[in-house]
């Protein structure tokens, strides 16, 4: 059982490639995930393709115009989905991942927009779900304060694959916290 009141150490930075947004419709197809402490440093890291229906992961991608807009993304997943891992071998990865380095210590969620990829955590991997935190850290909230506060933007760049994307999130975090030492008291 986790013991909710320890507090956290280090981040669970996790970010899911999907088909789509809809965690009852849309399949997983790419996990990164990356364990930090309160100074960014990594700790340890996890990444897996998953194997899915071909069929499957063809419509939801037609259905899902974004897709058009990553064609080298979209064909490297649809060219190598035979090649992932099992989705049930994927939770059980993530479950001793987070067994092994969290230990009773909460497991706190990190990430841009990580709600939605918890709502696919909930569906596919519920029994992952039961060993994060209720609580997230989501950078999607910061951006959203930075640019209505204050007017700061963080430009990166959108190569919309799982590790990349983590890395992405912590450096655009760490952006927001450098903004606020560099103008403390404005």
């Amino acid at each position: 059982m986790i013991d909710k009141t320890i507090l956290p150490t280090k981040l669970l930075w996790v970010d899911l490639e999907m088909t789509g947004l809809d965690p009852q419709q849309d399949v997983i197809l790419e996990v990164a995930a990356e364990i930090t402490d309160f100074e960014f440093k990594t700790l340890a890291r996890y990444e897996a393709r998953l194997r899915q229906p071909r069929e499957t992961v063809l419509d939801r991608m037609q259905k899902n115009i974004w897709w058009a807009d990553y064609p080298e993304n979209r064909d490297e997943f649809v060219n190598k989905l035979d090649q992932g891992k099992l989705s049930s071998e994927v939770e059980q990865d993530m479950i001793a991942f987070v067994e092994k380095e969290f230990g009773r210590e909460p497991a706190v969620l990190a990430g841009n927009s990580i709600y939605n990829d918890r709502k696919f955590i909930s569906e596919w991997w519920p029994q992952l779900d039961l060993k994060l935190h209720y609580r997230m850290l989501d950078v999607s909230s910061w951006k959203i304060y930075m640019q209505g506060r204050y007017g700061v933007d963080f430009e990166k760049a959108n190569v919309h694959r799982a590790f990349d994307d983590i890395q992405a999130s912590i450096a655009e975090l760490q952006h927001y916290l450098e903004w606020f030492k560099q103008n403390s008291g404005k």
